[in-house]
């Protein structure tokens, strides 16, 4: 069984505009058949709480769809929050593209 993933970079702040726009990309990825997604925060420099909320509705549409996802490139700001909100116990994050495709090679094969 072949795996398809999908990588969706998102840029600037996530708020509560972003994450509907990142829930709706999400959601049409996953309809053209996606079953594992990468977000790399690469770009983003804040994320509100709206931006967290919108993160966690996607997470359950990424589930509810049996698929997988996962998180890279999160700057200090953001890991931070992630750990005051304990969202880095749902997320499983990546340093990196490179790491991420790492790892899912080694778990493949």
């Amino acid at each position: 069984m072949s795996r398809k993933v999908k990588v969706v970079e998102i840029s600037g702040v996530l708020d509560g505009i972003r994450g509907n726009q990142l829930r709706r990309e999400v959601s049409d990825t996953i309809a053209d058949g996606a079953d594992i997604l990468l977000i790399d925060f690469k770009e983003v420099k804040f994320i509100d709480s709206s931006g967290l909320g919108a993160l966690v509705r996607t997470m359950q549409i990424v589930k509810n769809a049996d698929s997988n996802l996962f998180l890279c490139s999160v700057n200090d700001q953001v890991r931070m929050l992630f750990e005051l909100t304990k969202l880095d116990r749902i997320f499983l994050t990546f340093a990196d593209q490179d790491e991420f495709n790492r790892q899912l090679l080694t778990s493949i094969n």
